[in-house]
């Protein structure tokens, strides 16, 4: 087998490992089974558990490093330009993930320390929300041009995925999230909306590795 066509494969396979990680970590500080808010749950869990999300967070942070190296080889056909700018986006994208649920350990934390305290945990988590909501901010024009330049380039069929991959790329369902926060309900609304951005990653692996799973050699420069 061809190296590079293993080595599209084995990273496709780590984005999606990735994404299932920082999903359980996400469940980790987020899921008690009968109670519908994240931020109160963060209060109910135990210490090992948010232990365990911030690990998981780093180990996804690298396995979602990896995975992006699947999308710099899968628009080797792609003028260089595009695929550097998709590519260096990608990155600022998933790196972002892991920085951002470690920075949930500071929500998590002053949450338990105001529920001991009695105090309210709105108020007293207000500077750490407002932060990690920064963080997204800053992440959202990388993700705007790696939509642009992914669907304009795999529109025009010069990278190794078909057409069919767009719906499975992150944007859709992302805009998607909205509707799915207002059907869901109980639990599979704390499980499905807490851990939706890791899943529609999760999501996206999965199809792009099953699309660039063929043999490839002769695409591959």
């Amino acid at each position: 087998m061809n190296n590079k066509l293993l080595l599209l494969r084995l990273t496709g396979l780590a984005g999606l490992l990735g994404g299932l990680v920082l999903f359980s970590g996400d469940m980790l500080i987020y899921y008690v089974p009968g109670s519908p808010s994240t931020l109160r749950n963060m209060t109910l869990v135990s210490d090992q558990r948010v232990v365990l999300s911030a690990l998981a967070a780093l180990l996804a942070l690298w396995l979602y490093l990896a995975g992006t190296l699947q999308l710099w080889l899968a628009f080797a056909p792609a003028p260089k330009i595009s695929r550097i700018l998709a590519t260096v986006s990608f990155v600022a994208v998933l790196s972002s993930y892991g920085v951002i649920h470690g920075h949930y350990m500071a929500i998590a934390g002053t949450a338990r320390l105001a529920a001991q305290q009695a105090l309210d945990l709105q108020t007293a988590t207000t500077l750490a929300r407002h932060t990690n909501q920064l963080l997204r901010w800053v992440v959202y024009p990388f993700f705007a041009l790696l939509s642009g330049v992914f669907f304009y380039e795999v529109w025009r069929k010069r990278t190794l995925y078909p057409r069919w991959i767009l719906p499975f790329f992150p944007l859709l369902p992302f805009l998607l999230m909205g509707v799915f926060r207002k059907i869901l309900t109980g639990d599979m609304r704390i499980i499905i909306i807490g851990g939706y951005l890791n899943l529609i990653v999760v999501l996206f692996f999965a199809a792009s590795t099953i699309a660039l799973w063929r043999d490839n050699d002769k695409m591959i420069k």
